[in-house]
């Protein structure tokens, strides 16, 4: 079967032999048949056609007529939906035999120009610098067309209908008509006067035949970009501004200028230099960043009485350099003229600090120097007064004239104000003016050191065993002073009391270390307080005798003192051993508090190398030749080693008697008595005397216990009466050397 073509722009289905013709089988013709001519041969065959468009989506679009096998279609067809469709046909017998092979038939939908052109954006947007030369490219404009490209259903032309605004030509671009590209064809794109351009752009199929084609427009929207070809003109030519002298970060002067270019761009912020009249870089010029002036501020402190006025030369410039062949003008370049004003400024010391070396030591009432200060304001008549403003050790005083310094007091270079060998103090100096200014000088004084101070044993308390192993310790001594008023020290032993040196012996192990051992090989538990002589290395030598504390303890087996372990044994808690050691250190200040009351009182009006009470104490006699060698001599003995079988019956006591109660047994002490302690002694066993009516006659100086009766010495009560001798020659005291001297004198010489 076949189909010829119709009118123009009809659809005829043309069936085309694929591969192979279908072969007819033979038909069978009966004869002689009676029935109606002419007789259908072919009601054997069934036509069919199958695939998308006849049986599969879409459906019902072509049909095939059974018999005859014509193809027809049924609806119409569009070629951008679908361009061709793919059929298969099928013949079979009446019993559904399939007779030949199916075949394919190919249907091609011819295009027609049924689709206009479409652009893809509606509004196209684009940029171009101003100033560009003709040819620039812009930007490229696309359309599309849904028709067969490939005839001129489909094929597109552009055209620009029209330009907005039509400045300075209307002809400035210009675009290629087959690509779209849109270029520069005239110069003189300047942003300052045209900042953007608006075309209409065209796209006509049909090869752009204006009379067949179907056509579209959409619009290009132009942006002329800034470029830096306008620089910045000053709003004058003079600006003017003030400021106080030794001002910092003070805005002298607002600089404006005009740009049009576009703003907040770098062709358009402004940068301010300075170009003349600030050799010593007192003033910067950064630009606010909202307004684009230039701010006129002062960095370094102007001096008054240097300069009271400035005038600067300012260029101001963009961030970016001018376009090519731009040059800046006059106006880019202004003048700030800057007044100073003239202030009150505070006095400068000079020098500040100022640095003195003296030796320490200097006396109250000595000149140190003259620490002055200058007052800069020189074309203002003030006058300048001095006040001491810090002296932490109350030292100087500074004259409110003059600035001459004095001291008032020593100069201690070992004063705990004093750091390092340096002293320092501040000092104010204060103007006249309206107000006033004041400025602060300090004064650094370098203590030379000078050997003032004595050295003393270190440590001042050490242990030891009753039987100790090793039976020494090292020990050294400190000295305030500095090298060579300090160490080596030499060490020694102090000559009393003597059981230090019959039980001690010191060694020198070094410049500034001794070992101090014990020559017995066990010493009773107890406090002992050895009198140590230590000697600095002075060009003037200074001695000092310090007493090394030293505890003598039961140790166990380890060498650790057990005092604490018998508390601990006695079945006290840990509270109760911290309360008592607590108690004891209470009792041992008050102690040594009132042992120093007792050396700071009233020396003995006796020089310590003819301290009779030593004399007794030695020599364990009274005289010689007399008949009282039988007396109990012991009672001659200090009161407070007298022993608790010698104490007196209750009755009127003298206070060197001693106390009725019993007392703690304690080891007696081996450092020698204070010169302070004997005197006090006395003094208040004669004041017991004098007020004690049953006391011997009251001329006497002391008396320390009864010593027997039946000596035949007589009474010594009343020194200038004729039984006690005063006829015998004692001047033979004299021969018996410094001790007995004291003797001599009172006992001996004329009646006087």
């Amino acid at each position: 079967p076949s189909s010829v073509p119709g009118s123009p722009g009809d659809l005829v289905p043309i069936l085309k032999r694929m591969k192979r013709d279908w072969v007819i089988p033979p038909i069978n013709v009966p004869e002689n048949s009676r029935g109606e001519f002419p007789q259908d041969l072919n009601r054997s065959l069934r036509y069919s056609v199958t695939g998308p468009g006849a049986d599969q989506p879409p459906t019902g679009i072509f049909i095939i007529h059974p018999i005859s096998g014509e193809l027809s279609v049924m609806k119409p067809l569009d070629r951008e939906h679908i361009s061709n469709f793919h059929l298969r046909a099928h013949a079979v017998d009446l019993n559904g035999n399939q007779v030949e092979s199916p075949i394919d038939i190919v249907i091609n939908v011819i295009d027609m120009n049924d689709n206009r052109p479409e652009f893809i954006h509606q509004i196209w947007n684009g940029t171009i610098p101003e100033g560009s030369k003709p040819g620039t490219f812009v930007m490229t404009v696309t359309s599309v067309d849904k028709d067969d490209p490939k005839t001129a259903n489909g094929m597109l032309r552009y055209k620009i209908v029209s330009q907005n605004p039509e400045s300075p030509t209307s002809n400035m671009f210009t675009i290629n008509n087959k690509t779209g590209g849109i270029i520069t064809v005239a110069a003189g794109l300047d942003r300052e006067k045209v900042p953007q351009y608006t075309l209409i752009i065209q796209a006509t199929d049909m090869e752009g035949n204006p009379m067949y084609g179907l056509s579209n427009t959409a619009t290009a929207v132009i942006k002329v970009t800034d470029i830096n070809d306008n620089p910045p003109e000053f709003t004058a030519e003079t600006f003017f501004g003030e400021v106080p002298e030794n001002r910092v970060n003070v805005i002298v002067a607002n600089l404006t200028v005009t740009d049009k270019d576009q703003p907040n761009t770098p062709a358009w912020n402004t940068v301010y230099k300075i170009t003349g009249g600030d050799p010593t870089g007192r003033f910067s010029v950064p630009t606010d960043p909202t307004t684009n002036e230039g701010l006129v501020t002062v960095v370094k402190p102007i001096d008054y009485e240097i300069s009271r006025t400035y005038v600067l030369t300012v260029v101001a410039v963009n961030e970016v350099s001018l376009a090519r062949g731009i040059h800046s003008p006059r106006q880019s370049t202004a003048t700030v003229s800057i007044r100073v004003i003239d202030v009150n400024e505070s006095p400068n010391f000079e020098p500040n600090p100022k640095l003195i070396k003296l030796e320490e030591g200097m006396q109250p009432e000595s000149a140190l120097t003259t620490f002055t200060a200058q007052d800069p304001d020189r074309f203002m008549q003030q006058t300048i007064r001095y006040t001491r403003l810090s002296d932490p050790a109350n030292w100087l005083r500074i004259d409110p004239n003059t600035g001459h310094i004095t001291t008032i007091a020593v100069l201690d270079r070992e004063s705990p104000y004093v750091k390092d060998n340096m002293y320092s103090a501040t000092f104010l100096a204060s103007d006249s003016g309206i107000p006033p200014a004041s400025g602060t000088g300090t004064l650094q004084i370098f203590l030379l050191d000078i050997n003032d101070n004595a050295p003393h044993v270190y440590p001042q308390e050490t242990e030891m065993c009753e039987k100790p192993e090793p039976n020494g310790f090292n020990i050294t001594a400190l000295d305030g002073d500095l090298s060579p008023n300090a160490g080596p020290f030499a060490f020694e032993l102090a000559n009393r009391p003597s059981d230090i040196q019959r039980n001690w012996t010191i060694t020198r192990l070094s410049g500034d270390f001794a070992q101090l051992s014990l020559k017995i090989g066990f010493l009773e538990s107890g406090i002992y307080e050895i009198p140590i002589i230590i000697t600095d290395s002075g060009n003037l030598p200074m001695s000092n005798t310090s007493y090394l504390r030293v505890k003598v303890c039961q140790c166990d087996h380890n060498g650790d003192c057990t005092d604490q372990q018998h508390i601990v044994a006695a079945g006290l808690g840990t509270g109760a051993i911290i309360a008592i050691l607590l108690f004891l250190v209470l009792l041992f200040v008050v102690w040594m508090k009132r042992r120093d009351k007792e050396r700071q009182a009233k020396q003995l009006l006796i020089d310590p190398e003819d301290d009779v009470r030593d004399n007794i104490l030695k020599y364990d006699e009274e005289g010689g030749g007399e008949e009282d060698q039988d007396y109990d001599l012991s009672q001659l003995q200090q009161p407070d080693t007298i022993e608790p079988d010698a104490i007196k019956p209750v009755g009127i006591r003298r206070m060197d008697e001693r106390p009725l109660h019993p007392e703690p047994q304690y080891p007696i002490r081996s450092a020698a008595p204070h010169p302070g302690d004997i005197g006090d002694f006395i003094n208040e066993g004669l004041k017991a005397a004098d007020n004690d009516p049953t006391a011997p006659p009251y001329d006497s100086l002391l008396v320390f216990d009864y010593e027997g009766s039946g000596s035949t010495a007589g009474s010594l009560s009343s020194l200038n009466s004729s039984s006690s001798g005063g006829d015998q020659d004692y001047d033979y005291l004299n021969d018996w050397g410094p001790r007995f001297r004291k003797l001599a004198d009172m006992y001996g010489g004329s009646d006087d």
